[in-house]
């Protein structure tokens, strides 16, 4: 059975905290009739929503792993990914924006663009996702869609046009303008699901006609054909509105505006409509795959179900029944049955079950078409492996991992969790990128890093809820960093002898600041002074001297090592002989060459109602923040700041005394900057304290 690929949609959900992405996800499904009954997220009926599958979901009300489901909307089949708002849950975004071709954006009518939604539209911007606007929670006091619509071209750049107008706003919402059809759409029933058009009222007339006259403006751009029945001055057609929209969506020039509230059920049927109308099919969507026995040469994906299989897992799940492998296919059929390779491992795999996910329920099917999401069980592979027919080579440029920045200590309480805690590690690590484990080999200690503290939180939960693993948490640990100042020069002799062959080897040359990228290894060594088999050598020793800087112990970064001469000894001279001496001479260069200690920035926006402003300002300077900007909205007003990632520990339990709760705070990794002389002193007085406690 062939699909029409022109009638599939793969859209992500994404937004700001708290704007609506569930429920309207929720909707969606209702009126798709994938469900048959609405749940609230914060259900009084005990339920949550549908997408919210994870106790902890349903308990603190927000979404922690993007949920996939499908639907079908007049006969094109939806295929959606609910993301979470959260920053630290970032990665969920990412991988989710990877696999889909087009994405609604959702902003709240009275938050508007705020901290997150920046975040999330620059990662649709660099995975060239095009995008509908939908501004929800229209019912809402100080609800304001124009407003957010100019907020959409201010702050993020983006031609921004809306498609509709509201008729009445927060409590008087019945229904919007359409302004490609002219005609007014009411939202009828206790769920919204009759649709009744009907002509605009008289009183938005002349409005809705300069509103439409401002969209044919914008989107004459994208169609010759329109704009010469524009400057005929006729009335152009539906269709050619439509498809001049179309195009303009699918080039990231052009984002159609929607309005509604999904929780007072207005405008969500709507909002499918124009998925179908304006977001990419998968065949129109450009994807690329590296060659990888050709030097991984950029080869162009061609979305034909006749060509070999590529397909890419870009999340996994511990189900039930053992790994769940979400799926995204590019090119050719997947059957039940079919042997597939992983490509960056080289083993094969048999694909036993294929099925199709709605949130955490599944639906088994015999086969995928190319453009499809579904999930696969039991095949071992880590997130972001690319899948390939037998004798296909190839990988799918993968996603990007932002590093961590936030580490804690664990300690199982008995030796049963210790069993435990190591199971869900293991699973936890393969399922998240950002999520990293390691053990401390000088304390002994389990050590978890991710990317915030409610990041990590959740997984602590999550470990003793499903592996009942009780564990005690540490103190949070910071990732700090060392790194140069100024340049040094150094020249080591490594010399040993003992009974038999000795070692030996010198090694002399410089090292300066590096302005971007971690490490650079710079072979200026001429006449042979030091063997060609011995440079690499060199660099294995210098790199392995960065992995533990001499002040905090931690990492060193930003440093260029140039070697331009040295000696060495026909016989004594060997591998290890040089990595020693790089070793020996990176010490050496390093003490002169001023090391200073760098700590994690974060971005952090607080957003609270204005009479708190200045007591959330005071926090933020108490912290050694730098406050960037604040915005009033109405009477809210929001605090950008740049506070260092070791002040924001408890943050948020302090926020919420100072301002009775009203407040809350987003944060993300901006950069790493030096820290002040006094906090430097302390941390190198602590790292001594530790070494002796050893």
């Amino acid at each position: 059975m062939k699909r029409d690929l022109q009638k599939v949609r793969n859209i992500g959900i994404s937004a700001h905290i708290d704007s609506g992405k569930t429920t309207l996800t929720e909707r969606i499904l209702y009126y798709t009739q994938r469900i048959h009954a609405i749940h609230e997220v914060r259900g009084k009926d005990g339920v949550g929503a549908t997408m919210d599958s994870m106790e902890l979901e349903k308990e603190r009300g927000i979404t922690i792993q993007s949920a996939a489901t499908y639907c079908s909307w007049k006969d094109h089949d939806i295929n959606i990914i609910d993301t979470p708002g959260h920053v630290d849950f970032t990665i969920e975004v990412e991988r989710a924006l990877r696999v889909l071709d087009g994405a609604v954006l959702i902003l709240c009518s009275v938050g508007g663009v705020q901290s997150q939604s920046i975040t999330v539209n620059r990662q649709m911007t660099r995975y060239r996702v095009p995008r509908i606007a939908f501004i929800n929670k229209c019912d809402r006091t100080g609800a304001n869609p124009a407003r957010v619509t100019r907020q959409l071209r201010d702050k993020l750049d983006l031609n921004a046009v809306m498609l509709q107008l509201p008729i009445g706003l927060e409590s008087d919402l019945e229904g919007v303008v359409d302004l490609v059809a002219m005609k007014a759409v009411y939202f009828d029933g206790d769920q919204g699901d009759k649709v009744r058009i009907e002509e605009i009222p008289a009183g938005l007339q002349a409005e809705a006609e300069e509103k439409r006259e401002e969209l044919l403006d914008a989107v004459s751009m994208f169609s010759d054909e329109l704009m010469e029945v524009m400057l005929e001055e006729q009335t152009p057609s539906e269709e050619m509105i439509h498809e001049a929209i179309r195009r303009g969506t699918l080039s990231l020039e052009f984002t159609p505006v929607l309005i509604g509230s999904a929780y007072k059920n207005k405008g969500v049927q709507k909002l499918l409509d124009a998925v179908n109308d304006y977001l990419p099919s998968p065949t129109e969507v450009e994807n690329t795959a590296l060659d990888l026995d050709n030097d991984e040469a950029e080869v162009l994906v061609t979305n034909n179900p006749d060509d070999p299989l590529i397909a890419l897992a870009f999340k996994l799940e511990d189900g039930r029944y053992g790994q769940l492998t979400y799926v995204r296919t590019y090119q050719g059929v997947i059957n039940k049955g079919d042997t597939i390779v992983n490509t960056r491992t080289g083993k094969k795999a048999k694909v036993g079950r294929l099925v199709r996910m709605h949130a955490d329920q599944m639906e088994e099917i015999e086969h995928a078409g190319s453009g499809d999401i579904i999930a696969l069980f039991g095949i071992d592979c880590a997130s972001g492996d690319t899948f390939c027919a037998e004798g296909v080579n190839l990988s799918m440029s993968s996603m990007h991992v932002p590093a961590p920045v936030i580490s804690l200590a664990i300690k199982p309480v008995d030796n049963k969790a210790q069993a435990n805690m190591s199971k869900a590690l293991n699973r936890f690590g393969k399922e998240d990128p950002t999520f990293k484990t390691f053990v401390d080999h000088e304390t002994n200690e389990t050590i978890i890093s991710g990317m915030g503290e409610l990041h990590l939180e959740v997984y602590i939960e999550r470990m003793k809820r499903e592996y009942n693993a009780e564990v005690e948490v540490g103190a949070p640990r910071v990732a700090y960093r060392e790194t140069i100042t100024r340049r040094a020069e150094f020249n080591y002799t490594h010399k040993k002898q003992t009974g038999g062959s000795g070692q030996f080897g010198r090694v002399a040359g410089y090292m300066e600041p590096l302005e971007e990228g971690e490490y650079e290894f710079v072979d200026s060594i001429v006449g042979g002074v030091i063997p060609r088999e011995f440079i690499s050598s060199c660099d294995k020793g210098f790199q392995k001297s960065m992995a533990k800087g001499t002040l905090t112990g931690s990492p060193i970064t930003g440093v260029r090592v140039c070697i331009n001469d040295g000696s060495y000894h026909a016989v004594d001279s060997s591998d290890v002989a040089f990595q020693l001496a790089s070793v020996g001479a990176f010490r050496e260069g390093y003490t002169k060459a001023g090391p200073v200690i760098m700590e994690p920035i974060m971005k952090v926006a607080v957003e609270g109602p204005s009479e708190f402003q200045g007591a959330v300002m005071g926090s933020i300077n108490q912290r050694r923040g730098v406050i960037i900007g604040t915005f009033e909205e109405g009477n809210y007003t929001v605090v950008e700041a740049e506070v260092p990632l070791s002040e924001m520990f408890g943050y948020s339990t302090v926020l919420r005394s100072l301002t009775q709760g009203k407040a809350e705070f987003t944060m993300e990794f901006a950069t790493y900057k030096q820290v002040p002389k006094g906090v430097a002193d302390e941390l190198i007085k602590a790292y001594e304290q530790e070494k002796k406690n050893k």
